[in-house]
C-alpha cells in the first residue's frame, strides 16, 4: 500500500504537470526514462528517489519543495479540504483544465475574473 507521501507527491508531479500542459511522455523524455514510471509515480504506486525528483522539478521548472507543499505531518488531507471542494481536486482535469486556462489569461483580466468569482462565490 502506497505510503500518503507518496500520494501527495505523485499528485503535485501530476498537477504540475498538467498546470504545465505536458503530457507523460514529454516529462518522461526531459528525465530519461519511460512515461510508465511517471505513471506510477503519479499514482503513488513507486516512490520517487531524490535525485529523480530533482529532475522532474527541474523539467516541470519548480524547486523541490513544490512536491511536498500542503503536506501536513499528522493530519489527513481529506480533514483539511472544505465540503464543497472535491477531494482530489488535483485529479479533476475538468478543474485543472479550468486552472490552465485562468493563467492564460492575461493579469489584468485575470484578476477582474478573480474578483467576479469570488463575488458570485459569496452570493451563492
Amino acid at each position: 500500500m502506497p505510503h500518503k507521501v507518496d500520494i501527495h507527491v505523485g499528485q503535485r508531479i501530476r498537477q504540475r504537470r498538467w498546470l504545465a500542459g505536458m503530457t507523460q511522455q514529454k516529462l518522461a523524455e526531459l528525465v530519461g526514462i519511460k512515461f510508465q514510471q511517471i505513471q506510477k509515480y503519479e499514482t503513488g504506486a513507486n516512490r520517487v528517489s531524490a535525485s529523480r525528483l530533482w529532475d522532474i522539478a527541474d523539467a516541470l521548472g519548480v524547486g523541490v519543495a513544490h512536491f511536498f507543499e500542503g503536506l501536513e505531518a499528522g493530519k489527513d488531507k481529506a480533514d483539511s479540504v472544505p465540503d464543497n471542494i472535491p477531494a482530489d481536486l488535483i485529479g479533476d482535469k475538468e478543474a485543472m483544465d479550468l486552472v490552465r486556462s485562468y493563467y492564460a489569461i492575461p493579469e489584468n483580466q485575470r484578476r477582474r475574473l478573480f474578483e467576479l468569482a469570488r463575488v458570485l462565490s459569496d452570493v451563492a
